[in-house]
């Protein structure tokens, strides 16, 4: 939490740095545009007519987008969009005066000042993008505590439901791919193999498929997973329910999941096969108790590989302290 409000903090100073920043630029070209002409290599006296008009454009829409940055500045990830357009501008503006550079049109010194301006504001508005994008990803994974009430209402091939076998003990909730990626097949043989381990002290395990209930039991017995509860779910209706959404192509076919999917099919021995479900559904794990989600592991990418145990006691055993994986 301090992390996130940390990001937010150097968000803000950064969006109303660039807000003053703006301001100051247009106000030199307006009262000073000698100078300015003078530090992009151009003759001190500035154009008349037309070229003028421009000229005084150029500083009415910098003093523009200085003022909307300040008024953004207070919640800069709720108002993305016009950190959107502002790096969109500033991109387009170096592309744009770069051909000028290229055709002899404007002098190196011109590239020179706005090379250092994209180099200024550049990183942190991509920056500040991509923690908007993410915030509103999270937002759309929430699980809202209706849909959770009502989704734990589902019944396993038992007849219990989910929200039943909570209330007796712990319960990790395991979403997988579907049936013919390498990953699902990784994840079950995971499972089975940790098994006795996850049991221990009472955690139940309920895996989620997206494939018909015949098809879950066979595919399941390969492992030694058939007697474990578990919800045929081909409409994907638990998986939303659950805030796990569709990946991007990316999230399914990017370089490292090319990487991991040699590792596990091929030196892992997890093989693939046929394509039973949504190919691009994200999977995801989650330990209920008492109808209440207590940790959870979203998958960013179809390759990632949860620690299970992890999940069930909240200790990483890959470090000494405790690490809270909760949504």
């Amino acid at each position: 939490m301090a992390q996130t409000g940390q990001t937010e903090t150097w968000a803000r100073l950064t969006v109303r740095a660039a807000g003053i920043y703006n301001l100051a630029v247009a106000t030199l070209v307006l009262l000073r545009p000698e100078w300015i002409l003078s530090s992009l290599g151009l003759p001190p006296d500035p154009p008349a007519g037309f070229a003028l008009e421009l000229w005084h454009a150029f500083a009415a829409l910098t003093a523009a987008m200085g003022a909307g940055y300040l008024l953004i500045a207070s919640n800069p990830a709720r108002h993305w969009q016009v950190i959107l357009i502002g790096f969109l501008a500033k991109l387009a503006t170096g592309l744009w005066v770069s051909y000028d550079i290229y055709l002899h049109r404007l002098p190196e010194p011109a590239w020179l000042w706005v090379a250092l301006d994209d180099a200024l504001w550049l990183p942190p508005f991509a920056i500040i993008l991509r923690e908007a994008h993410e915030s509103i990803l999270n937002v759309r994974r929430a699980v809202a505590p209706d849909v959770l009430k009502f989704a734990l209402r589902r019944k396993t091939n038992y007849g219990v439901t989910i929200d039943e076998i909570s209330r007796i003990s712990p319960v990790l909730l395991v979403f997988l791919r579907h049936a013919g990626c390498t990953f699902c097949r990784e994840a079950l043989a995971d499972l089975a193999e940790q098994r006795a381990e996850i049991e221990r002290d009472g955690t139940r395990l309920v895996l989620v498929h997206m494939g018909c209930e015949e098809h879950g039991a066979s595919f399941f017995r390969r492992y030694g997973l058939d007697e474990v509860p578990r919800i045929s779910d081909p409409e994907r209706a638990l998986y939303r329910a659950f805030g796990l959404p569709r990946g991007s192509l990316g999230d399914v076919l990017g370089p490292k999941v090319w990487l991991r999917a040699f590792q596990a099919g091929v030196l892992g021995r997890h093989g693939a096969g046929q394509l039973v479900g949504d190919g691009f559904q994200m999977p995801g794990v989650f330990l209920l108790f008492h109808g209440e989600i207590v940790r959870s592991y979203r998958h960013q990418s179809a390759s990632d590989r949860p620690d299970y145990m992890t999940l069930v006691t909240g200790r990483d055993y890959s470090a000494p302290e405790l690490r809270d994986q909760s949504a």
